[in-house]
């Protein structure tokens, strides 16, 4: 029934289309009814739709392959009409090609957690708001998938084929594991449950994780951190220790930020050190072999009294 009444919407379009490419006066009310079938025809595509388009585009090019017995004149404006309907139904055979076989995949967790399934067999949960777009070629030798917002990724094992996360700035590539990608704002985390993950973003090195760590950009750019968690078995407060450290042409300002918040420290400095631009790998260090790594890189001296460090000239 539903085929019947595309049909019929279908001719009385095309009768409209002969009637304007003929230069017949065509009114206002016609005109947007030929603007609406257009758009409902783009948006509500479907089987049927794909299936019908496609025979009316092979009915159509068939008077360009097959020889006519009888040759019959056409008139300039009927040929004009057949040339359109067959422009429409070739342009509507390509948004049916494109949006079955290119547009990407979207999920969106509009209004709590949503599970996705992959083809690979791996699973990814959306947290509320966020985006996945998934290639129709997925998965390919190597596995990409983009992400706006936060999820929980259960990655399908393979040895040969990669997986791939793109989120905003930085990229986690893994072999198979469980992983929880983080994005607030500018600030990025990769939180690792099981497995191994290496992590990149722009203007910093690699880092890699194991079970239980963390990458962190702490919100500053060209800024990434790779933290231990652990939770105390009494109060089941899980508590974070810095393992690396590591920034790229950041100003001293944030590098301190993070180096107090991070080592419970207080730091005092030259207010004409705040602006000057740091780049300094700290790994493995404690906070009394990193304010000395950071004073000499300003060339400056540092003097501490309890959790106090004061840089001076």
């Amino acid at each position: 029934m539903k085929s019947q009444k595309y049909k019929n919407t279908a001719a009385f379009v095309f009768k409209l289309w002969q009637r304007e490419v003929s230069e017949e006066k065509i009114s206002e009310k016609e005109d947007e009814l030929l603007s609406q079938w257009k758009n409902q025809s783009e948006r509500d595509l479907d089987k049927i739709h794909m299936k019908e388009s496609k025979e009316r585009v092979l009915s159509a090019l068939e008077l360009y392959f097959i020889k006519p017995v009888k040759t019959t004149p056409i008139y300039p404006f009927k040929k004009y009409a057949y040339a359109a309907a067959v422009i429409l139904l070739l342009s509507v055979g390509g948004i049916l090609t494109y949006t079955t076989f290119f547009k990407p995949d979207t999920y969106t967790a509009e209004t709590g957690n949503r599970k996705v399934y992959l083809a690979d067999g791996s699973v990814v949960t959306l947290l509320k708001g966020a985006e996945l777009t998934v290639d129709p070629s997925f998965p390919a030798s190597t596995r990409i998938v983009d992400l706006k917002g936060d999820a929980v990724f259960s990655v399908a094992k393979s040895k040969t084929h990669p997986f791939i996360v793109r989120a905003d700035g930085f990229s986690t590539k893994v072999l198979g594991t469980v992983f929880k990608i983080s994005q607030s704002g500018k600030d990025k985390s990769v939180h690792l449950y099981e497995g191994k993950v290496a992590v990149s973003s722009v203007g910093t090195e690699v880092s890699y994780l194991k079970p239980n760590q963390k990458w962190t950009n702490f919100g500053i750019p060209h800024t990434a951190a790779v933290l231990s968690l652990t939770t105390e078995k009494k109060s089941g407060m899980q508590k974070a220790k810095l393992l690396s450290l590591s920034f790229n042409d950041v100003s001293f300002k944030e590098v301190a930020d993070v180096m107090q918040a991070n080592y419970k420290i207080k730091i005092v400095y030259p207010k004409e050190t705040a602006e000057k631009r740091i780049t300094a790998d700290f790994t493995g260090g404690t906070a009394d072999e990193n304010m000395e790594a950071l004073a000499f890189i300003l060339g400056l001296e540092v003097h501490k009294e309890d959790h106090i460090y004061t840089l001076k000239k």
